[in-house]
């Protein structure tokens, strides 16, 4: 990916979607006016576990990608949020919306590690987790952040496994 500076205050440069600190900034604004609005957001965890070679450079960009068409709704965001975790932040949407978009988002995946699947030196897999939740004054957009990720490492003994959970109390 070539660097832009035009890009360089909300775009990770190796993967080319959004960074942590843009996405927590419209993950924020999002929570309070769906707490306005009185509906539901979900974000989504998803770790891949990639191993990029000298013969294949670039992989993590190219999955960013595909995981960006999944996402077909203009509202929904992806991002970066560190070199093991890409967030995925859903608004006005529900459990089986959020269903929706994980299953496709595995189905991306499958189809990107399809491409490279006779090639041994490429080893992938992933976890992915989801929670939903109704954003109100008594909850706190730090506990959907921490349940998120608490669920995710939950599924560490498992490879390619995603989970949603519903509700945040």
């Amino acid at each position: 990916m070539i660097y832009s500076f035009r890009n360089s205050g909300f775009r990770d440069p190796e993967t080319g979607v959004y960074n942590q600190t843009y996405f927590m900034e419209v993950f924020n604004r999002e929570w309070h006016r769906h707490i306005r609005d009185n509906q539901s957001l979900a974000l989504l965890y998803l770790y891949p576990h990639i191993r990029e070679t000298r013969k294949h450079p670039g992989l993590m960009e190219m999955l960013s990608k595909e995981l960006e068409k999944a996402l077909l709704r203009s509202s929904d965001m992806i991002a970066r949020m560190n070199n093991e975790c890409f967030a995925l932040g859903l608004f006005n949407i529900d459990t089986e919306g959020t269903a929706v978009v994980a299953n496709r988002i595995e189905e991306n995946i499958r189809g990107f590690i399809k491409r490279f699947d006779k090639d041994p030196s490429i080893q992938m897999n992933y976890k992915l987790a989801a929670c939903i939740c109704a954003p109100n004054r008594d909850k706190r957009i730090e506990k959907l952040f921490v349940n998120t990720e608490t669920m995710a490492k939950m599924l560490v003994q498992e490879k390619d496994k995603h989970s949603v959970m519903e509700n945040l109390q």
